[in-house]
């Protein structure tokens, strides 16, 4: 994953037009109904700084948030 794919990104996309942009290399993450929204959750690991990965929120297939996580130092040491 880019920054220049990540530059492309806009609150409201579709499921489709992100995956798109940044490819089908995800994990669902989180699925769930929440007041009759379809919640779902998008983990994409960034291959370039190995301890970090972003989640992309879906509600009813469009992107409403994004947001990069790091994972514990102990899970990157322990690889």
């Amino acid at each position: 994953m880019t920054s220049a794919e990540m530059n492309k990104l806009e609150l409201g996309m579709s499921k489709e037009q992100v995956t798109q942009i940044l490819g089908t290399d995800y994990t669902i993450a989180e699925k769930r109904l929440e007041d009759d929204n379809e919640i779902e959750v998008l983990s994409y690991r960034d291959h370039f700084e190995n301890d970090e990965f972003y989640l992309f929120v879906f509600k009813n297939q469009k992107l409403e948030k994004w947001y990069r996580e790091l994972l514990p130092k102990e899970r990157i040491e322990n690889k």
